[in-house]
């Protein structure tokens, strides 16, 4: 029997910050490290739900973080059910021919409901009186308790928002180190989301970001030792690598001020109206998926989106299908930020009439990704931070409260680097690394990921699968 597998997904890891990380860097020294070629878009759903099934987004379904569910006239972004990811999962194969092959997914993407073992991911209270508090969701039930008795409860508001930082992902690292020991999983899928927030914050070479690459090797230092004391294989991988981008773009305000994107009226705030506009967009980062209701209309919005700045490739069908985007959920058009640029989802034309939600951080409600919530207001983030202290006390009192914290032009144009976009450079672009020498390669794709992964359990022959 092959030795267990201990997957790593760093989110954000790059070549170029491998070399503030010497602990990672020794996985490699009995193996092998790899140039990890990712997909379009370079984003943490569509990555990972690649890497998991072996097959492009065209397969899978997952076109991005988040899309417009055309059947319920809705954009959402970061939905949690395993069902919305199609394609056979590695787990699935292996259990093709090991019935009894076990796995722990540790805050990967799509956990919900997932047909594996032991299930941890992040999970707010929702209570009854708008409350949100910090929780996780673990199946079996009774491994929450097992992991917050010892770890504490799940710090939800160091895993996004201005308050992102190390404690989640040294959350995360203890919890998965605890799965491994107690339970002995043959696959532990382990997500580590901290390179995320100051390469956006800051930029990948700003100061900031070498030393949070140096902070998060020394906390993945148990968990690899952990690995070690198991006899685990280790692969460490990543989904993409942020490079620098400072010039939001503002794709549905074009939209809008063209006549395609229709708004509506609540209280003074404006909600974009999917249902009756001709045309809008769902940012995700560097790709935007824009959706056009009548078909004629396509040519004219491709031509119009064409000549907006920032805007480097508007894929049409035979684009999307060049790049394994060509599924019913992606937009008819799909957009490719330049490479300093970024998408925003703003649709208002006034800021005094954007919905509440916008200066919250949000990321359900929001028709697109946001980046300004890892920002106290930047035009004023003394007042921000007041009233993110107004807001607490209003908490414990059981009081109703808003955190209304996020800058809106000003926290888009505070953002420094950003993804999605397919990488220029090998060293700002995802890599991966393996403790086992067996299969080693200089590139990989995303695609070969399951295979690698079946070939180090053992399990690729009888499955048909080929690193």
């Amino acid at each position: 029997m092959a030795d267990p597998l201990l997957v790593l997904d760093v989110v954000g890891l790059t070549p170029r910050l491998l070399a503030h990380m010497p602990r990672l860097r020794a996985v490699a020294d009995t193996g092998f490290r790899a140039e990890l070629g990712t997909v379009l878009p370079a984003v943490t759903c569509s990555a990972q739900a690649t890497m998991l099934t072996g097959v492009p987004p065209a397969e899978h379904g997952i076109v991005g973080n988040g899309w417009y569910f055309r059947d319920l006239g809705e954009v959402f972004l970061w939905r949690q059910h395993h069902a919305l990811m199609g394609g056979e999962k590695v787990w699935q194969a292996a259990r093709r021919r090991r019935p009894d092959y076990t796995v722990a997914n540790i805050c990967w993407w799509y956990a919900m409901g997932a047909d594996v073992n032991w299930t941890v991911t992040p999970r707010p209270i929702y209570y009854a009186d708008g409350r949100k508090e910090p929780d996780c969701y673990t199946d079996p039930p009774e491994l929450h308790d097992e992991l917050t008795g010892r770890l504490g409860g799940f710090p939800l508001f160091t895993y996004w928002g201005p308050g992102a930082g190390m404690p989640s992902s040294r959350w995360i690292c203890r919890a998965a180190e605890q799965v491994m020991t107690e339970k002995n999983p043959d696959l532990t899928l382990v997500y580590v989301p901290h390179l995320d927030y100051d390469l956006q914050r800051f930029g990948p070479s700003a100061p900031q970001a070498s030393a949070a690459a140096a902070e998060l090797d020394t906390v993945l230092g148990p968990l690899l030792d952990a690995a070690a004391a198991r006899n685990a294989t280790v692969v460490v991988l990543s989904e993409y690598g942020i490079t620098e981008a400072s010039r939001p773009v503002d794709v549905n305000r074009l939209l809008r001020a063209e006549g395609l994107l229709r708004v509506y009226t609540q209280d003074g705030m404006e909600y974009l109206d999917p249902w009756t506009s001709r045309a809008f967009a769902v940012a995700d980062h560097q790709v935007a998926h824009v959706y056009v209701k009548d078909p004629a209309d396509v040519p004219a919005v491709a031509k119009l989106l064409s000549g907006l700045p920032g805007v480097a490739e508007v894929l049409d069908e035979a684009g999307k299908a060049g790049y394994g985007l060509d599924h019913p959920r992606s937009g008819e058009l799909v957009l490719v930020a330049e490479p300093d640029a970024w998408f925003t989802y703003y649709y208002w034309l006034d800021d005094g009439r954007a919905p509440d939600f916008a200066r919250l951080v949000e990321i359900h409600r929001k028709p697109g990704y946001d980046p300004a919530e890892l920002f106290f207001d930047p035009a004023a983030p003394g007042a921000a931070k007041r009233r993110a202290a107004v807001a607490l006390a209003r908490k414990k009192l059981g009081m109703r409260y808003l955190m209304s914290v996020v800058g809106l032009d000003a926290g888009a144009r505070a953002v420094r680097g950003s993804h999605g976009r397919l990488p220029a450079d090998p060293q700002d672009g995802p890599v991966l690394l393996c403790s086992a020498p067996g299969p080693a390669r200089d590139r990989y794709q995303a695609t070969e990921v399951k295979g690698l992964l079946l070939t180090l359990a053992g399990l690729a022959e009888a499955t048909g699968e080929r690193s």
